[in-house]
């Protein structure tokens, strides 16, 4: 693992198969930002996600076939950092999403940023259309989030909590409301905030507004077809401009980061 930028003295090529970073360097390198003097915490709400280089966050609809071993060390870090991860239900269904779990290299870490032992899963549903028989809902470290309108069938809502999950209601209608899903979660002391997609999910925080940060991974591989882009859903009238923040490298991936500008 290399950094390209910022630019350090860790920008020179290191050999091929050392200089492995530690999953302490990963967690200072991916923090989250600290509250400004005086400030209480303020959600911050960070996307992981891979793509390849012509731009497919999947192939044959999963992301695993275009990630790598860093990758998922990334993953596994981002993961760790935050308080709750923010999935779409299809993604669940799709990616076979498992419940959190502890990791002895992260837990004193977590317990002096007064974390629990594992990030909450935090499923986004308009339909609730989920198997809560599932590990997910049925046996988490932490119990799983489920956010959906107030418009969701109520036997849906009734099975859901019967598995032991919470509901929280983040809109009025059928769906979830970006801005009020952020503000629900830091009502309940989730201020770091982690999405990894799907790509619809991702498409409606970017067009709310309410992403403060992407990390992108990008894939040294092309896959053509037509698979999904990391953010997918109506375009916004503006573009939304975000200011590079580091760019990290091992064996022709790209581990970036930006922020909002």
């Amino acid at each position: 693992m290399r950094r390209l930028f910022p630019v350090t003295d860790e920008t020179a090529p290191n050999t091929p198969g050392e200089g492995e970073w530690s999953l302490a360097e990963l967690a200072a390198a991916y923090a989250y930002p600290v509250p400004t003097a005086g400030g209480g915490p303020v959600p911050w709400l960070r996307a992981n996600m891979v793509s390849t280089l012509d731009g497919a966050a999947q192939h044959d609809g999963r992301s695993q076939p275009i990630s790598s071993a860093t990758d998922m060390r990334i993953f596994g870090t981002l993961r760790q950092l935050a308080d709750v991860v923010i999935v779409g239900a299809e993604t669940v269904r799709q990616e076979g999403y498992r419940p959190a779990r502890s990791r002895a290299e992260f837990a004193d870490a977590r317990r002096a940023a007064g974390q629990g032992p594992a990030p909450a899963i935090a499923v986004v549903s308009a339909g609730l259309d989920l198997d809560f028989s599932l590990p997910l809902f049925a046996s988490p470290l932490v119990p799983t989030l489920v956010l959906t309108g107030a418009a969701a069938p109520p036997d849906r809502v009734a099975a859901a909590e019967k598995a032991g999950a919470e509901v929280v209601v983040a809109g009025d209608g059928v769906g979830v409301e970006p801005a009020r899903l952020v503000r629900a979660l830091a009502e309940r002391g989730h201020t770091r905030l982690l999405t990894e997609g799907g790509p619809r999910l991702l498409g409606q925080l970017v067009a709310a507004g309410v992403l403060d940060e992407l990390c992108l991974a990008v894939s040294p591989t092309l896959t053509a077809g037509a698979a999904q882009r990391i953010a997918g859903g109506p375009s916004v009238a503006v573009p939304q401009r975000f200011e590079l923040a580091s760019v990290l490298e091992e064996e022709g991936f790209l581990f970036t980061r930006y922020r909002r500008a």
